[in-house]
């Protein structure tokens, strides 16, 4: 059901053309080196009358060699040329056939052959044991994710800053905004817009720009040529040009477009929208359409999430894939974890639990130190938390907007915290009991991780439990080390510890 003033989507006509076609069905050209887990395209030509982005409609039916089948929505893409898009996910020949009211576009048929995915294919990132995540072909995935919302808006030279700074770093997910942004610090326009028009006469909402979702399109595969997963902002608040504040009916014809040019990409989440809850102009039920807009128009079914700033969304409905957390308090936030993992029965992402800086906001000036202790919080209790970076320089390039160079201390010991993590059996980490005062993460009895925080003991008396050897570390999560006690230990047993913050004890059992 719309929300009130919504005007539901109005299909294309019936009859678009009289059969005209710039490119000979015949000459439709298949792509010589398509792969599985990696997107392909068919590009085909078609008319340019009118306005093809609202006139024309185009799907394929597709069916692959196990014959499964299932319809891919196409896009126009400017100058007479239309797209479809599909990620198959096994090797093998795929064949398709094209509907259109558009006659020039209708009834194209071929077959794709699709060779083995490559080694490093992995596929999209799905939810994995309830809490944790993997890739399509079962890759363990571990999310250490930062945040550039407008990376994507600034100078060609500074996002190629951003890519080299990523490539460097640990991370392998970021969040960012497909629309601009206008906020404190991040005042500049883009270089262009995504859509006709402008700010002065006004945007044609029903008119895309294609340069604008192509240089997008462009930095998703630079991402993903760095590992690195991008996770799409759909809407966010922080708004000067009117994007926040479309009618319904162009709000899901911007998200239709967007999924169908998006959705064959294996690197891509949805987030539906950076604090949801500060939008005036949309209601819960304006979110459900939208989702469901994405869903219908995303055959592959990526990670799709909503995020708060005030009120969480109910993550327990069923298109919510994961939570994407905001803090909603000054201080603690990651301790939540294990009580929101067991409240929504999903994986506890906390995207923004603070920001490593020195500016004058509070949500971006609290210290390395802290946003690291933060990040093994929500680790040891089964959670993901990410990294941001908001410190202050002379020419307002501040990495959790604009992207451009890291300088905090953070990312070095988000990615040590990465490896632990990996090292455990499963490379996941789920809470365990406990103590009272330190949280206990691992996998059942075979590994166990307690994380002191900000104490500061000289010792520590663990219970293991019982029947069971173990091999103990000694973790400087700051440091970054690792130092093996000598010798195996079970039951009841004593921990020398140095008497500083930011230590973990790791028990490793030696049963087989």
């Amino acid at each position: 059901m719309c929300a009130e003033g919504a005007h539901p989507h109005t299909p294309p006509a019936r009859a678009y053309d009289p059969g005209s076609v710039a490119i000979p069905r015949s000459q439709v050209p298949l792509p010589p080196d398509a792969t599985a887990r990696r997107t392909v395209e068919l590009v085909l030509g078609g008319p340019d009358e009118g306005n093809p982005f609202t006139d024309v409609e185009l799907t394929a039916e597709l069916s692959g060699p196990d014959g499964r089948r299932s319809v891919i929505g196409g896009f126009y893409d400017g100058s007479g040329v239309y797209r479809i898009r599909f990620l198959p996910d096994v090797a093998g020949e795929w064949s398709f056939h094209t509907n259109s009211n558009a006659s020039s576009l209708s009834g194209i048929e071929g077959v794709v052959r699709v060779s083995p995915a490559g080694p490093d294919d992995h596929g999209i990132v799905h939810v994995d044991r309830t809490y944790h995540f993997a890739h399509a072909d079962g890759t363990r995935y571990l999310p250490v994710g930062t945040t550039a919302y407008a990376w994507t808006h600034q100078t060609e030279d500074l996002q190629q800053q951003t890519l080299a700074t990523l490539a460097a770093s640990p991370f392998n997910k970021v969040r960012m905004c497909v629309f601009p942004k206008s906020y404190v610090f991040n005042t500049n326009d883009p270089p262009r817009f995504p859509f006709e028009g402008s700010l002065d006469k006004g945007w044609d909402f029903t008119h895309f720009n294609p340069a604008y979702f192509q240089a997008l399109e462009g930095r998703i595969a630079d991402l993903d040529a760095i590992g690195v997963q991008a996770d799409l902002i759909l809407f966010h608040p922080y708004d000067r040009w009117g994007f926040s504040t479309m009618d319904p009916a162009s709000d899901d014809r911007y998200v239709r477009y967007l999924a169908r040019r998006l959705s064959a990409y294996p690197s891509v989440w949805w987030s539906l929208a950076n604090e949801y809850d500060l939008f005036q102009s949309k209601s819960v039920d304006d979110w459900e359409r939208i989702a469901r807009v994405v869903g219908e128009n995303d055959p592959v079914g990526h990670l799709t999430s909503i995020h708060n700033c005030r009120e969480f969304y109910n993550h327990s409905r069923p298109w919510i894939t994961h939570c994407s957390i905001q803090r909603v308090d000054v201080y603690r936030t990651a301790e939540n974890t294990d009580q929101w993992r067991e409240r929504w029965g999903k994986p506890v992402v906390v995207d923004e639990c603070g920001y490593e800086g020195d500016i004058d906001q509070g949500w971006g000036n609290i210290s390395g130190e802290e946003l690291t202790r933060r990040a093994w919080e929500g680790a040891v209790r089964g959670g993901y938390v990410a990294h941001g970076e908001t410190y202050l320089n002379d020419r307002e390039e501040l990495w959790w907007s604009k992207g451009g160079e890291l300088v905090g201390d953070s990312p070095a010991r988000l990615g040590f915290l990465r490896q632990i993590i990996a090292e455990a059996p499963r490379q996941c980490i789920d809470p365990v009991p406990g103590d009272w005062d330190v949280p206990w993460g691992g996998d059942g009895d075979d590994y166990r991780l307690a994380y002191f925080g900000f104490g500061r003991p000289r010792f520590r008396n663990i219970h293991a439990p019982a029947g069971r050897r173990y091999v103990v570390d000694l973790i400087d999560t700051w440091a970054m080390t690792v130092h093996r006690l000598p010798g195996e230990y079970e039951g009841t047993f004593r921990v020398e510890l140095p008497g500083r913050p930011y230590m973990a004890v790791r028990l490793v059992s030696r049963e087989p």
